[in-house]
């Protein structure tokens, strides 16, 4: 039995899950990945495995029906978004499919909040500045009272949300699936988006949200406007908040995700020293790590038949 893992946060702590692959009797496979593995690199190895731990690989019906047509029997995808894996070719193709969902709410969140607090009070180029040499004091802004944009109210948004209110924000949630909350105020896209001091992104990349923060919503915003996005980097048109940013509509942004990662060497944004970036990292602690983990092997050794050993899970604790 093979077992391939792709996913980076995974294979960061590989050593720690090696042992209960080997408990199970299985061999696990780990490529060198740095973001995703290619189409044409998973059509070379998923007809060798029984079942795959994607990442942010492109498990599209073309690498599925390759892996389907050798020895795949199963896959999943590790933590929450699943925009990269075709579950409709899944279906077809008799392969059992699950993601990890509900794991990473709180530490997405946290990164959500360090970014807001990062572009209001400029700290991360307080730090560029010192370390150059220099003793910058720039004036930022205070938070409390300050109108925030939710785009996405699931796990993520509304522990983003809960940690915004802490610090006396105002929200105004869009996320048409969404149950109201108390605390909250509620509204259709884009109603309202005019007023707010911060645009934060945690929904999920869907057809519906592709590029939903596009030229249109930059122009109804006010001037001097700060992006979050910790969700996916398809949710914002990256070339229209590229244009906002230079004519200064965007005062500053704080991506972890981009719509090309890792993010291109000649992208217009690396220029921008009024940025804050990442690395589509916001779930990457150990703790969160380990839970998904666990999660992911737990539901794959399911759908595989293997009998689950928890004292080889317990052990790595």
């Amino acid at each position: 039995m093979k077992i391939m893992v792709t996913c980076p946060p995974m294979l960061g702590q590989i050593d720690r899950f090696r042992p209960i692959f080997e408990a199970h009797g299985i061999e696990l496979i780990t490529p060198p990945v740095v973001q995703t593995l290619t189409v044409e690199e998973l059509k070379e190895l998923l007809p060798k495995m029984d079942g795959w731990i994607i990442g942010d690989d492109p498990a599209n019906r073309t690498v599925l029906t390759a892996g389907k047509e050798g020895r795949l029997k199963a896959v999943v995808k590790w933590g929450v978004g699943v925009d990269n894996v075709d579950f409709a070719a899944c279906e077809d193709l008799g392969l059992p499919v699950s993601n990890t969902p509900q794991m990473f709410g709180a530490e997405v969140a946290d990164v959500a909040v360090n970014y807001v607090i990062g572009l209001a009070r400029q700290t991360f180029q307080i730090n560029q500045g010192v370390r150059a040499g220099a003793w910058p004091k720039p004036a930022g802004i205070s938070l409390g009272g300050k109108k925030v944009a939710l785009l996405g109210f699931g796990d993520i948004g509304q522990a983003t949300a809960k940690r915004l209110a802490a610090m006396d924000m105002v929200l105004n949630v869009y996320d048409p699936y969404a149950q109201p909350m108390d605390g909250y105020t509620f509204k259709e896209y884009p109603e309202g988006l005019e007023e707010a001091d911060f645009v934060v992104v945690t929904c999920a990349l869907t057809p519906e949200t592709h590029h939903m923060v596009d030229t249109k919503a930059f122009e109804q915003m006010k001037d001097g406007v700060r992006i979050v996005n910790v969700s996916r980097g398809g949710v914002i048109d990256e070339a229209a908040l590229v244009a906002a940013l230079q004519r200064g509509k965007v005062h500053s942004a704080g991506l972890d995700v981009f719509a090309v990662e890792p993010l291109p060497a000649d992208s217009p944004l690396r220029s921008m020293d009024q940025c804050i970036f990442g690395t589509h990292n916001g779930s990457n602690t150990v703790d969160a790590v380990v839970r998904a983990s666990y999660k992911a092997m737990h539901l794959l050794f399911g759908f595989l038949e293997i009998p689950i050993q928890e004292e080889a899970f317990n052990a790595s604790l």
